[in-house]
């Protein structure tokens, strides 16, 4: 069976996993269900996940993508682990707004943010 192409870049960093979307367009709704299979093994294979999603580059998100992320909040806050978004920009930023997501998902400005945001409590 062919391997299915990654639509993450996914960086293990010292303290945290960074993952980046390897699309623009994160609407289609196979993709955004292989993402979620993609971040919930990320997930799962840590004690205490600490993961960082960066929309750096991402244009268009569909409300099953949203849906997809609040479902990897709960897989990671059941581990008591963190997880930030960032990167994001104002016009996706919008559609966290409008669902009111960016009062339940911790955003930061940038990646830079996001790291120090891991230190702090959720």
């Amino acid at each position: 069976m062919p391997q299915q192409q990654s639509h993450l870049r996914v960086v293990a960093e010292p303290d945290f996993t960074r993952v980046e979307f390897a699309e623009k367009h994160v609407i289609d709704e196979i993709v955004i269900r292989q993402i979620g299979q993609e971040l919930t093994k990320i997930v799962d294979a840590a004690p205490k996940p600490r993961l960082v999603v960066s929309f750096r580059g991402v244009e268009h998100l569909s409300s099953a993508a949203l849906g997809t992320l609040l479902t990897v909040m709960n897989r990671i806050r059941a581990k008591d682990g963190q997880l930030r978004l960032c990167d994001i920009s104002p016009q996706i930023l919008q559609i966290f707004e409008i669902t009111k997501l960016n009062k339940v998902l911790r955003i930061e400005k940038d990646l830079d943010a996001a790291k120090a945001s891991l230190g702090a409590s959720a």
